[in-house]
């Protein structure tokens, strides 16, 4: 006799299902929002950074001029643009993405053998940039954006600053770049995030359906990857004293 295809005997019941929590119920929704926040606004953000930091080329006139420039905006903007469009998206892709990354396995989608074997491999790396990088970004905005509002932005973020910082040590008082070493993972673990993002957030929203799409993507992902990685160094060498054209 079938066992599962077996009528239940009079008087039985099956076991009530597990009532789900309100973040199960609306996990779909919690997904989107996490994936679009990934690319606007954070991920926007992450971009104009490192296009706005890498003015540390031109000198530092044409730097501490952004910097100038912000602070020189009405309070109030200044304090939406901050909290608003920066922070308040950034702490729910993060903490979302902490959810993710300790609950989930990895999904694939239906392609090759290769291809969900770059999948689970993005998938892993993904989880674990995503959390080293939240490590690097609570130490930079506690040293720039908070230190910052406390001590001044001349103390703490004018080019002069970032030039003495990147030379100083992690640990110690020597010389030794160990802060430049920091920042240069930092910005290598956000820019593979990011670029992995783009793929994920294409799979997602349904603008890479096909394997040829998600792989044409993958590539594309890297690039963006490869291009913040070397604009953020671009930019540091900037602050030590690299110039454009020299």
């Amino acid at each position: 006799m079938d066992m599962q295809n077996a009528p239940s005997l009079p008087g039985s019941s099956s076991p009530a299902p597990k009532p789900q929590s309100w973040i199960q119920r609306n996990e779909f929704a919690l997904h989107k929002i996490h994936s679009i926040t990934g690319i606007f606004p954070v991920g926007f953000y992450l971009l104009q950074h490192m296009v706005l930091n890498s003015f540390a080329l031109a000198g530092p006139e044409a730097y501490n001029g952004v910097i100038e420039f912000f602070e020189g905006l009405p309070y109030h903007l200044l304090l939406a643009l901050k909290y608003l469009v920066v922070w308040i998206p950034l702490i729910y892709h993060t903490i979302y993405g902490f959810m993710i990354a300790f609950r989930q396995d990895a999904k694939t989608t239906k392609s090759s053998s290769y291809s969900k074997y770059r999948q689970h491999g993005y998938f892993v790396w993904q989880r674990i940039s995503g959390i080293a990088l939240a490590a690097f970004l609570v130490y930079h905005m506690a040293t720039t954006s908070v230190a910052g509002s406390i001590y001044g932005q001349e103390s703490v973020n004018f080019y002069e600053n970032w030039a003495a910082r990147l030379q100083s040590p992690f640990i110690g008082e020597t010389p030794t770049y160990g802060i430049f070493l920091v920042y240069a993972l930092g910005v290598g673990l956000a820019g593979y995030h990011f670029g992995y993002g783009l793929w994920h957030f294409s799979i997602r929203w349904g603008i890479a359906v096909s394997e040829k799409a998600q792989n044409a993507m993958a590539k594309v992902g890297q690039l963006v990857a490869i291009g913040i990685f070397v604009l953020g160094i671009a930019a540091m060498a900037g602050f030590l004293g690299v110039k454009l054209g020299h």
